[in-house]
């Protein structure tokens, strides 16, 4: 045969043959193993085989599901630990198997070992396997079923080995057909039997589609694991934002001990000052009194002196004449009442003790709330009111950052989520995780209600603030009376009147606190509460009481403590 400068049909199907090889061994090499990781049973640590889906929406190889489902009294998905009521019905996921095959595929592509089937000793690779004959050729055996006429209407396929995987069993008739009803590959004949009324098209329409799905699988595939990385730096942004945080209040912490100590030290100085002054006081006072006291024995040695020698004299008229001076008791002080402290007076120095303790409480605890303060306005967040769930007779601002009680009833639509029966609002914005933080004026209202309410919350019949019932809330009644609705009622003993106060919540913690922004102090926290609902912050302005009480809460953007 002779030898041409131009390609011949064989090498010309072989060539684009070829080019589409690469082409998937590319594909298959550059998404191969993250790919691989997507398609892996989690118990098995294999690609799946037969893969099924649980309700709760992760995959496993059905039989591995089921040995597992076997030795357990419980049906329970396996990664995420999601109990079931009772056994679901595993029906394998068709589409997830072909994305499967497809990649197993890719990754075997090109690769198997196909010869000729007509080569004698000496065998050449197979370039296609016939389906209709069913063999698979060399391209010099190939020739002739790309040149005869009847050979060229025969079904030619990439080369195989596992040939009876695409010929019918029943019919022995290349499998050229897909029932759709059935989801499975059929012959001619199937069609005009028990396929006869399914729906059925060409193996190639049917695989055009597939493969269309798989880019689409792949693409969503692909962006699954960008999402999955993007959140691995957010997760370490996180740690690091966190440890970044714990440095600052860790050197927080060390200045306020620090100022602590300081002012213990400065304290004892002062009362150590104090105790070495009253030491030279008394050393002093007890100088003066014995300097005295020496004087007094002087004068009263001299006054014995005479009154000796007075009693002995014959002068009688001398006598008489100063015995009226001399036996006249002497003016002297009543040293019986004078007394020197022999020592610190322990009533007082436990007073002093006392002071400096509540001194001390006093300093730590305006120095802690206003690190914590600082701390959870760290998470403030921008909250909204929602007016599909206001009290009709609440008035709310255009931008949604103001609330009052109008007294009239408005004509609202109606709305599931509206209150009916409570003078109430709650934010737009819900949070089901982490750690959120707003700030409210509340300045010049004589009644409000402050804090947040769970998602399922009955909005249509009188509420109860309880955490019970799905409310952890702070109020003020009548101007100057707060109270804190824990279960029975707190009342609350604040030093001022807040004028605007601070919203924390931190939803794995259970806390739920509250601060007056003003005065950078804690009014009260709920602590050691359980959430399962997502959260909304509430808002209720109370009744207008006749003008008494018509300021709005406002909600406030809100302002870093400075230091």
């Amino acid at each position: 045969m002779e030898t041409t400068d131009s390609p011949t049909p064989v090498q010309r199907r072989l060539g684009a043959c070829e080019e589409t090889t690469r082409r998937w061994r590319s594909m298959a090499s550059s998404s191969g193993p993250a790919l691989n990781e997507e398609l892996q049973c989690s118990i098995c640590l294999e690609v799946f085989i037969d893969p099924v889906t649980t309700p709760c929406g992760h995959n496993f190889c059905r039989t591995c599901l089921i040995k597992c489902w076997t030795n357990s009294q419980t049906c329970f998905c396996p990664l995420c630990k999601e109990k079931f009521s009772k056994r679901p019905e595993l029906k394998i996921n068709t589409t997830l198997r072909e994305v499967v095959q497809h990649f197993k595929e890719k990754l075997n592509l090109g690769e198997s070992e196909v010869f000729c089937d007509v080569c004698g000793e000496r065998k050449q690779k197979a370039v296609k396997t016939c389906l209709t004959c069913p063999s698979s050729y060399c391209e010099t055996h190939l020739e002739p079923h790309l040149s005869v006429p009847r050979l060229k209407k025969h079904k030619l396929i990439n080369p195989v080995e596992n040939l009876e995987d695409y010929i019918c069993q029943k019919h022995e008739r290349p499998l050229e057909l897909f029932c759709r009803d059935d989801q499975t590959c059929v012959c001619l004949f199937c069609t005009e039997g028990e396929h006869r009324t399914h729906n059925t098209v060409p193996i190639e329409e049917e695989s055009r589609e597939k493969k269309n799905q798989l880019v689409q699988t792949q693409i969503d595939v692909h962006q699954m694991i960008q999402d999955r990385m993007k959140k691995i730096q957010e997760i370490k942004h996180s740690v690091e934002l966190r440890k970044r945080n714990t440095e600052k209040e860790k050197s927080s912490s060390v200045e306020i001990f620090t100022d602590l100590i300081r002012s213990i030290e400065r304290c004892q100085s002062d009362q150590l000052k104090m105790m070495e002054e009253q030491q030279k006081a008394a050393e002093k006072q007890a100088e003066d009194l014995i300097k005295e006291l020496h004087q007094e024995i002087t004068e009263l040695k001299r006054r014995n002196t005479e009154l000796e020698q007075l009693s002995h004299t014959d002068d009688h008229l001398h006598l008489i004449q100063m015995s009226s001076s001399l036996n006249t008791r002497p003016h002297t002080e009543n040293w019986t009442e004078i007394r020197i402290d022999s020592g610190v007076n322990v009533n007082s120095l436990k007073r002093a003790l006392t002071e400096l303790k509540k001194t001390l409480d006093e300093t730590l605890n305006e120095k802690l709330t206003q690190t914590g303060l600082k701390f959870v306005q760290k998470f403030a967040v921008d909250v909204t009111l929602d007016p599909d769930t206001a009290y009709p007779s609440l008035i709310l601002s255009d931008d949604g950052k103001q609330v009052s009680d109008g007294d009239i009833e408005q004509d609202v639509p109606e709305n599931p989520k509206r209150f009916e029966n409570n003078c109430c609002v709650l934010a737009k914005q819900g949070f089901s995780s982490g750690r959120f933080y707003y700030e409210v004026q509340v300045k010049g209202k004589t009644q409000w209600d402050l804090g947040v309410a769970r998602e399922s919350i009955d909005r249509k019949k009188t509420i109860t603030l309880s955490p019970e019932d799905g409310f952890w809330t702070v109020i003020l009644r009548n101007e100057n009376q707060y109270d804190a609705c824990e279960s029975p009622l707190l009342s609350l003993s604040l030093r001022v009147n807040p004028e605007k106060v601070g919203v924390f919540v931190d939803y794995e913690e259970g806390l739920v606190s509250f601060y007056d922004v003003e005065s950078r102090s804690h009014i009260h926290s709920f602590t050691g509460q359980t959430f399962t609902d997502k959260l909304y912050p509430y808002f209720s302005p109370c009744n207008n009481d006749e003008g008494e009480n018509s300021n709005p809460l406002i909600i406030t953007p809100v302002s870093p403590l400075m230091d």
